[in-house]
């Protein structure tokens, strides 16, 4: 099978929102009017962000779901996106696979493969995502303000805990297992959330590297602190059933823990109401953990008020 068998075979469909979709040199798409274009790209290399024998259904999912994140923390609609891989053989059964969860995931949010490219080496897998935002209302990193509180959406540390039982770190039950799993192989990007924050939220990021490490982010673009509430964290069902000993995994998995692709954001007191009414629409928990004040840095609480040491914040691939 050729590269551009392989293309037509399994990556091209019809793109009835795109001026020009694969098979020339370029796409040609037209930006709504009153849009900007937010564009993000993410890399998964096989070994580093994922193991080599990872069910190829599931990998296609989540190649496009890190993209899709992305555009949710922006408060992006995506529209289209373009797809670069390395392959080590063409498999059909394989492709066919990865093809099949890669599109099911483009058709539940409207998003359009527009091009891409295929190459033979190292099993790399590159999405470069394109999205509509009305002008001026992205959510930014940059827009926390002292007195917002800090939310989270849904449960932290399940993907973490997944990783944990590949990695032969715990032995899960078989629930836990099936839940954990599914989180780390099979993430959901909160794209609705995101398009339903604009206007209320006055930032986001999403939570790949670690809670801590991405919050970060948005206090460092921000210029400001944050005091985050360890018992308020809405932790992975696990840990609260599986007793003593679990106190570090627990921290490392809800603190620290990447792939979880929940989004972190942070809004005015005046608007808590609103945000709390979003929850039960979205079928989505959305917890409210902390709050940014002015200073430098993060500060983890027990409930009694006690600072918590921080051992770890999240993951670097260069650290």
């Amino acid at each position: 099978m050729s590269e551009f068998d392989l293309i037509r075979r399994y990556f091209t469909r019809p793109t009835p929102n795109t001026n020009l979709g694969v098979g020339d040199d370029a796409a040609l798409m037209t930006v709504s009017p009153g849009m900007e274009l937010a564009v993000s790209t993410d890399m998964l290399v096989g070994g580093t962000h994922f193991y080599l024998d990872t069910d190829p259904r599931q990998l296609g999912h989540k190649t496009l779901a890190v993209n899709l994140s992305d555009l949710a923390a922006m408060g992006a609609q995506p529209r289209w996106a373009t797809l670069s891989l390395s392959l080590p053989q063409a498999h059909d059964d394989w492709l066919l696979a990865f093809s099949e969860g890669f599109f099911a995931l483009a058709d539940a949010h409207g998003v359009e493969l527009v091009g891409g490219d295929t190459t033979r080496g190292p099993l790399n897998l590159s999405v470069t995502i394109m999205g509509e935002v009305p002008q001026g209302q992205a959510l930014r990193r940059s827009g926390a303000q002292v007195g917002d509180d800090i939310w989270v959406s849904g449960v932290l540390g399940e993907a973490a805990l997944g990783l944990a039982q590949l990695q032969d770190r715990v032995q899960l039950p078989e629930g836990a297992r099936q839940t954990c799993l599914a989180a780390l192989q099979q993430p959901q990007p909160r794209v609705e959330l995101g398009l339903a924050l604009r206007g209320l939220a006055h930032s986001a990021i999403d939570i790949s590297d670690g809670l801590l490490a991405d919050l970060k982010h948005i206090l460092d673009s921000s210029d400001v602190a944050a005091e985050v509430r360890y018992d308020r964290l809405p932790k992975c069902a696990y840990f609260a059933t599986s007793g003593a000993g679990m106190d570090m995994l627990a921290q490392d998995c809800v603190l620290s823990g990447g792939d979880g692709y929940e989004l972190c954001f942070t809004a005015p007191l005046a608007r808590r109401v609103e945000i709390m009414a979003l929850a039960d629409p979205l079928h989505l928990p959305l917890t409210r953990i902390g709050q940014i004040v002015s200073g430098q840095g993060c500060k983890l609480r027990a409930a009694d008020g006690s600072v918590i040491r921080i051992e770890k914040e999240g993951y670097d691939h260069f650290a």
